[in-house]
C-alpha cells in the first residue's frame, strides 16, 4: 500500500535557516568566487537566494574574480551590478568601475572619484593607478602632472606591497622626480623590488605542486604584477575595433598584460634604446623587458651588426688600433628595471 505524501506539512530545511546564516555563506561564496558565472548561478537559484544574494553585505564581499566583466559582454546591465556593488561599500567594484569609467568611458572625474574612494580603503592598486595618473597628467594636459601627489601615493601603494610602486618610487628617488634626489635610497629600494620578485619565484619553487615555468614566466605571476580582471577588461576593450585608440593618434601601453590607453598625445614616456615602445610607468617597461622587449629592441641587432663588422676589421687591420662604437654603456642605461 501506497504510503500518503504530506506535502503540505514537509519541512523544508534550507526554508528553515535563519537569513543571517544565508547571508554568511553566500558572502562567502561571493568572496571566493572564480568566476562571476558561480555567484549569478546562486542568485538564479529561487527567489530568497536572489533576494540575498543582493544583500550589500554579500555585494561588499564579492571578489574581484566575482565581479569580472568581459568587454564584449559589456552593457548597461552589467555597469548597474557594479553600481550597485559601489553602493554596497565594495572597494574592489570601485576599483574596477573607476577604471572602466577614467580610461573606457572617459568619464574621467567619475572614474577618479570612485578610484580614491578605494584607495582611502587602502586598496594598493587604486594607490598606484592613482600615482600614475598623477605622473602622467592622465585625462588632462602635461601641465596638470602633479609629481608630489604621484610619490605620496606611490609611497603609500609601496608600503602596503605593492612591488611595481615600490620601483616607481626607487626611479623616482634616484632621478630627483617629485621628490629630493637621493640615489642611495632609491637604488636600495630597487634592490628590495627585485628581492619581492625573486623570493616570490623562489617560494614557487619550493612548493611541491609548483610546475616547471621559466624565471621570468614566474615574475609575471607575481602577485603585484599578474594581469587583475580589470586590466584584462581594458586589453579587450581598446582591442576592438570600434575602441581602438590609433585612430586618435594615441598608444596603448607596449606592456600587455596593462591596457591602459595615451589620454593625450605622447602621454607615455618612449624606449630609450629604439623609441618604438612606449609605456606609462616603470613597472610596466621593467616587466616587458623581462618577458619580450629584450629581444625586439631594435638597437640589439645593430650591436651584433657593429660586433661583427669591428672582428672583421681587426682581423684586416692587423693591430691597428681602433675605437669601437660602443653604444651599449648609453642604451643599457636607458633600460629601467
Amino acid at each position: 500500500m501506497k504510503k500518503p505524501t504530506h506535502g503540505g506539512t514537509r519541512s523544508d530545511l534550507f526554508e528553515s535557516l535563519h537569513d543571517d546564516i544565508v547571508i554568511s555563506i553566500l558572502c562567502n561564496l561571493s568572496s571566493t568566487a572564480s568566476s562571476p558565472s558561480d555567484f549569478i548561478a546562486i542568485l538564479h537559484t529561487c527567489k530568497r537566494l536572489n533576494k540575498l544574494g543582493l544583500h550589500p553585505l554579500v555585494l561588499s564581499k564579492a571578489c574581484s574574480s566575482a565581479l569580472a566583466v568581459r568587454a564584449k559582454n559589456w552593457c548597461e546591465e552589467a555597469h548597474r551590478f557594479l553600481k550597485v556593488c559601489v553602493n554596497a561599500g565594495n572597494t574592489e567594484a570601485y576599483y574596477i568601475l573607476g577604471m572602466i569609467r577614467f580610461y573606457c568611458l572617459q568619464n574621467r572625474a567619475s572614474g577618479a572619484s570612485l578610484m580614491a574612494k578605494a584607495a582611502i580603503k587602502s586598496h594598493a592598486l587604486a594607490l598606484y593607478s592613482l600615482a600614475l595618473i598623477q605622473f602622467n597628467g592622465s585625462g588632462g594636459k602635461k601641465n596638470d602632472k602633479d609629481l608630489h601627489a604621484g610619490v605620496a601615493l606611490c609611497t603609500r601603494a609601496a608600503c602596503l606591497g605593492h612591488t611595481n610602486a615600490l620601483r616607481e618610487l626607487a626611479h623616482c628617488l634616484q632621478d630627483g622626480y617629485g621628490v629630493r634626489k637621493n640615489i642611495p635610497k632609491g637604488r636600495r629600494l630597487l634592490m628590495q623590488a627585485n628581492a619581492s620578485e625573486f623570493s616570490f619565484v623562489i617560494k614557487n619553487k619550493l612548493k611541491p605542486s609548483s610546475n616547471e615555468m621559466d624565471f621570468d614566466s614566474q615574475l609575471f605571476n607575481h602577485g603585484s604584477i599578474q594581469m587583475h580582471q580589470v586590466n584584462r577588461f581594458m586589453v579587450e576593450w581598446f582591442g576592438l575595433k570600434e575602441n581602438n585608440v590609433a585612430c586618435r593618434g594615441l598608444r596603448m601601453c607596449s606592456n600587455k598584460a596593462c591596457g591602459r590607453p595615451e589620454t593625450r598625445i605622447n602621454e607615455f614616456r618612449r624606449c630609450s634604446g629604439c623609441g618604438k615602445v612606449k609605456y606609462c610607468s616603470r613597472g610596466c617597461q621593467a616587466h616587458d623587458w623581462r618577458l619580450h622587449h629584450k629581444v625586439e629592441c631594435a638597437p640589439i641587432e645593430e650591436w651584433m651588426g657593429h660586433a661583427i663588422d669591428d672582428v672583421e676589421e681587426e682581423e684586416n687591420m692587423n693591430g691597428v688600433d681602433y675605437v669601437v662604437d660602443d653604444r651599449t654603456v648609453g642604451i643599457l642605461g636607458g633600460i629601467e628595471i
